[in-house]
């Protein structure tokens, strides 16, 4: 009899890991040589509580010096002075060095670049700025190799990149639902995208801007192991304590 319960469970879950590909596989209506055009190429906006590195050169760099910010550093102290970032108030601005308050919600990188130099014409010739995002990060939950939240180099990352840092899908991962929340100013906004197909490109969220939250669900196996595990989890626990209880008794007698 117990042979036979082995032998079943063995069979179920055999039966409830095994996934199609129709599951499994990324980009399944392509075809040869095909060529998409993505028409919703994203790119990060400054939002509230954003951290921005704001550097500013010129030709001339003693001109530039008042336009930039710097913390501690200096002969008496033998430390290089180190930058300041330009944290991003409540209501959506920075206050920049010179030029005074500066709303920048809502503008990307390239749109601030080019108000703070017609800002800057009247003080510098052909400035230079370079700008970064300090905080962009975003964060990968469920059935991936690697769950976390994970820092980003540049402006702008696609869901597929984001999802590589993370070490892809499990094979227990739904890739045809994937869950996207953003944030916007304190409103969520869910958004589910399809990775089996090739027209993911074209959804909002196929570019993830900074703090955005992806998860992926679990499949009907993985739903099935997890309740199995709990499962196996009780039944040890009450093994344990028939098991400690017989060993009581024995030793009494």
């Amino acid at each position: 009899m117990g042979k036979k319960v082995i032998v079943i469970t063995l069979f179920v879950l055999l039966l409830t890991s095994c996934a199609s590909r129709k599951e499994v596989v990324y980009f399944q209506d392509t075809g040869d040589f095909e060529t998409v055009v993505n028409k919703n190429r994203s790119i990060a906006k400054f939002k509230v509580d954003d951290l921005v590195s704001i550097h500013v050169s010129s030709l001339n760099p003693e001109a530039s010096v008042p336009f930039n910010l710097y913390r501690g550093g200096g002969e008496s102290t033998g430390f290089r002075p180190e930058p300041v970032d330009y944290l991003v108030d409540e209501a959506g601005e920075i206050d920049f060095p010179v030029i005074g308050k500066i709303k920048i919600e809502g503008l990307s990188p390239e749109e601030l670049r080019n108000l703070l130099r017609n800002h800057l014409s009247e003080y510098l010739k052909d400035p230079i700025i370079n700008i970064r995002l300090q905080n962009f990060t975003v964060s990968i939950l469920g059935e991936v190799a690697r769950p976390g939240t994970y820092p980003v180099n540049g402006e702008q990352i696609s869901i597929l990149e984001a999802l590589g840092y993370a070490g892809d899908l499990t094979i227990r991962g739904v890739r045809d639902n994937v869950l996207v929340i953003r944030d916007f100013n304190g409103t969520k906004v869910y958004t589910r995208i399809d990775l089996t197909s090739k027209k993911m490109v074209d959804s909002p969220v196929y570019y993830l801007t900074q703090n955005d939250v992806v998860y992926v669900e679990p499949n009907r196996s993985g739903i099935t192991a997890s309740s199995l595990d709990q499962r196996a989890s009780i039944a040890i626990s009450i093994a344990s304590v028939l098991i400690t209880s017989t060993v009581i008794l024995i030793t009494r007698q």
